[in-house]
């Protein structure tokens, strides 16, 4: 292999329950190829809902993913309240943040430990790290089986959740419940030090390159519901103007839609969040942020894996603030708010651990008629192929296993699905 005239050819990248390509050419030292090639047949999931009741819209799309069911879930109980003037109670709300916290929790402590720390500490994959650091594996074991209570006690179960309701939720959990989920969340303050420490200890690649972040924003809180679409680059969006931010299109090589702003191409997730909203954290979190020389405004992709471990110190903080509350006020039996008319259009955004979703429904005599729904995966495309295209020329002058590990690190950044197993990339070199 020489810098002049490299070839790669990855088959297949299995992320976000699908799969894909990465073909890079490079020939006399100039770039010619460079792209993610997504060649899963679409899914088409706003059509299962067309037809249905407004009340099936979150358990339907519950199942777009095994990771973000939660968060599918709110977003789409959101899209339908919207459309159908619901209020939601305060007890309501607190519970579905809490909620949220739990899958954010469930979700980063999956991506950090199981999918990015092996490539760091040297190990192929979360088998051998087994081996070699039972305890840094256990710890892990620890923290995402508490994440997934959470939900549990909150929605009757993690995994498509079945308490959550239009206008409410038919489950509550108990006082009992909510005080063995504090004293937990209390105890595992000393794993998540931990975690803050082993990043702490752990290298990973110097790669800048500036983009757009985009991400939901309040100004009270550091957002995971609701709020205003905000860049980094400039520009607020109510969420029924989210298409005018969105901005879908197609591209040759690719079965997914891609997404541009003000850019060709913008970035969501945990790293967004941080540069858009690092003001508004836990002060704890925002202590382990200066510890793990997290500082806005941070252009590395890489690093999206250190804004996940500050956002599991926010989680763990703001869950067991939200259970004081719930515990002082008590948790008291409510009906699910009713609609108020039966037709009418709506959009919800929340925070998926991988970024900004919206769910968008049109909503006749009780029934769906239309729908429409962008996943972070989605709107990170484009992102990461211009990475890509950014950090090969970089890399060129290492040797081939160095590069493939690379390309393997910079598309695990975005965050893969549950799906995807921690070799994501069969690099080839022809």
């Amino acid at each position: 292999m020489t810098k002049e005239t490299v070839k790669v050819d990855v088959h297949h990248i299995t992320r976000v329950e699908g799969h894909g390509n990465i073909v890079v050419d490079v020939h006399n030292g100039e770039l010619k190829k460079c792209e993610l090639q997504i060649v899963e047949t679409p899914r088409f999931f706003e059509a299962m809902l067309r037809g249905r009741p407004f009340s099936e819209a979150s358990h339907l799309t519950s199942r777009i993913c095994g990771i973000c069911a939660v968060v599918h879930a709110t977003t789409s109980l959101r899209a339908t309240e919207t459309a159908l003037g619901v209020e939601l109670s305060e007890q309501t709300i607190m519970l579905r943040k809490l909620n949220l916290h739990g899958e954010i929790l469930d979700s980063h402590i999956l991506h950090t430990y199981m999918l990015v720390a092996p490539d760091l500490l040297g190990v192929g994959s979360v088998f051998p790290l087994a081996k070699s650091s039972p305890d840094v594996v256990l710890r892990a074991l620890r923290m995402k089986k508490l994440a997934g209570d959470i939900c549990a006690t909150v929605c009757g179960r993690h995994t498509h959740p079945i308490a959550m309701t239009v206008g409410g939720f038919t489950h509550f959990p108990t006082i009992d419940e909510l005080n063995q989920l504090s004293h937990r969340l209390e105890a595992t303050r000393a794993d998540v030090d931990a975690t803050v420490e082993l990043f702490q200890s752990l290298s990973l690649p110097a790669f800048d390159r500036e983009t757009e972040y985009i991400a939901l924003h309040k100004e009270d809180e550091y957002c995971y519901m609701d709020g205003e679409l905000v860049s980094s680059d400039g520009g607020v969006w109510s969420l029924d103007k989210y298409l005018e931010m969105t901005n879908e299109y197609m591209v040759p090589h690719s079965t997914a839609k891609r997404t541009r702003n003000q850019r060709s191409e913008y970035m969501v997730g945990a790293l967004a969040r941080y540069n858009i909203n690092h003001d508004k954290l836990h002060p704890r979190a925002q202590a382990a942020a200066t510890a793990l020389n997290l500082k806005p405004k941070c252009i590395n992709p890489y690093l999206i894996s250190i804004a996940q471990v500050v956002e599991i110190v926010h989680s763990v903080e703001e869950a067991i603030l939200l259970i004081d509350l719930l515990l002082d006020r008590g948790v008291t039996w409510e009906d699910p708010m009713p609609p108020t008319r039966l037709t009418g259009e709506g959009v919800g955004s929340c925070e998926a651990p991988r970024g900004t979703l919206f769910h968008h429904y049109c909503i006749e005599d009780g029934l769906v008629v239309n729908a429409n729904c962008i996943i972070p995966t989605a709107q990170n495309l484009a992102n990461i192929e211009a990475d890509m295209y950014a950090l090969v020329p970089t890399i060129l002058n290492k040797k081939k296993s160095d590069i493939t590990l690379a390309l393997e690190m910079l598309v695990r950044a975005y965050d893969p699905c549950i799906s995807c197993s921690t070799h994501m990339l069969n690099v080839e070199f022809v």
